[in-house]
């Protein structure tokens, strides 16, 4: 019997459900987050392809006790049955994702990009 998790009707949900799951240890949860051929940039230059690479991945992350930070996210874009989300991390990078939505209303990530930049944001402070 499989274990039943809340699902993304709106695309903003899937960073926050992804944080919580990893944060939890739950691999097979942060893996319902993503389609079936989705593609992963984890940032340690090689694309990760398919649920069963991204859960190898999410496996190895989690038995590390590696743990998610929460980020401030953006607001989604959607055009039709895509959004680009995107989130700014504790740590100063910034994620990015595309997003589908399903034909039961739920979204998926089709791409999923830890940093867009090799560098963190500096955030500058005017006086």
């Amino acid at each position: 019997m499989s274990k039943q998790r809340p699902l993304a009707y709106d695309p903003q949900d899937l960073e926050r459900l992804l944080v919580s799951r990893e944060n939890a240890g739950d691999v097979d949860g942060m893996i319902a987050l993503y389609e079936p051929k989705a593609v992963l940039d984890s940032g340690e230059g090689q694309l990760i392809c398919g649920r069963e690479r991204i859960r190898e991945f999410y496996s190895e992350l989690v038995a590390a006790g590696r743990k998610f930070e929460m980020g401030v996210q953006r607001a989604a874009m959607v055009s039709g049955e895509l959004a680009l989300t995107s989130t700014l991390l504790p740590n100063g990078t910034v994620t990015a994702e595309v997003a589908r939505r399903q034909n039961d209303g739920t979204w998926l990530w089709v791409i999923d990009r830890f940093s867009t930049s090799s560098q963190p944001i500096v955030r500058r402070v005017e006086s």
